[in-house]
């Protein structure tokens, strides 16, 4: 069956002015423009290709990598606008199509979009959908537990925090006070952490990891940033949530807790307001 939107890999049956013909199976075959087209490439060979439609609705494939596919939810730029909706790069010769119908409100040329792209079921073409809520499933206990790590899409600014799509498939929010740093943006593509699942399926997630393993991470991080900068640092138990996050991009308590597996470790010494490396004394 070929994936219409996504990747196949394909036997190329011959070659014509036009380009490479590819056998589609029930489809028939399918043109690889001539652009694409490698000097190595023979009949019988095997070639991974990106199938979707032409301006003419025909199949064809390319070796071109879109920035998403059918299944996915992405950011992208609106490219153009006409009488009929909007039209995305989505890194193809044609653009990705959104009807005023998915859209939440009239997209604007060279803004961008969290959108979910799919095959139109009446026309059997890709299209966008900027309403994605409608795409996106509860998730479930057996799956999400807390501690698991798991891909997050920033979709937007709440006055909670912020809305993320998880693993591509359900809905999650990162709260304001599981941010340390610099805040996410729309449509950067980071790893969390679950926290919890809420009864509605909705997941409850961190940026950072959670459990004490993450306490070692940064205990390990901080011992790397000391020896960096020359063996002191002006941090200490009385440093301000801020100064802590705005350096390491951690919480208080995660820095206090490194600091104590340190200082236990006899791998740091604390100064006037400062952490520093022990010095170690010469044996002679």
């Amino acid at each position: 069956m070929i994936k219409l939107g996504d990747y196949n890999t394909l036997r190329i049956t011959r070659f014509t002015d036009h380009g490479a013909y590819l056998d589609g199976g029930h489809v028939g075959e399918i043109l690889m423009p001539k652009a694409y087209v490698r000097r190595e490439m023979r009949p019988g060979d095997e070639v991974r290709v990106f199938i979707y439609l032409d301006q003419s609705e025909r199949l064809v494939g390319t070796t071109e990598q879109p920035l998403t596919r059918v299944g996915r939810f992405a950011f992208l730029r609106v490219a153009w606008v006409n009488e009929f909706g909007a039209f995305l790069d989505w890194g193809l010769m044609k653009d990705l199509f959104v009807p005023f119908r998915e859209q939440k409100m009239r997209m604007m040329q060279d803004r961008s979009y969290i959108v979910h792209v799919h095959v139109d079921e009446e026309t059997n073409r890709i299209v966008a959908s900027a309403k994605v809520e409608q795409w996106l499933r509860p998730a479930r206990s057996a799956d999400y537990y807390r501690g698991r790590e798991v891909e997050v899409l920033v979709q937007q600014k709440t006055p909670l925090g912020f809305k993320v799509i998880v693993d591509n498939a359900h809905q999650g929010l990162v709260y304001d006070d599981q941010i340390f740093g610099m805040p996410p943006r729309t449509g950067d593509l980071l790893h969390g952490t679950v926290v919890s699942l809420r009864p509605d399926g909705k997941l409850d997630i961190s940026l950072d990891r959670i459990g004490k393993s993450r306490f070692r991470d940064f205990a390990d991080v901080l011992l790397d940033e000391l020896r960096a900068a020359g063996g002191e640092l002006p941090f200490s138990d009385d440093s301000t949530p801020e100064e802590i996050a705005g350096r390491f991009a951690v919480s208080k308590k995660t820095f206090k807790r490194a600091l104590g597996t340190l200082y236990r470790e006899r791998k740091i010494t604390f100064g006037e307001g400062s952490i520093k490396l022990p010095i170690r004394k010469n044996v002679k």
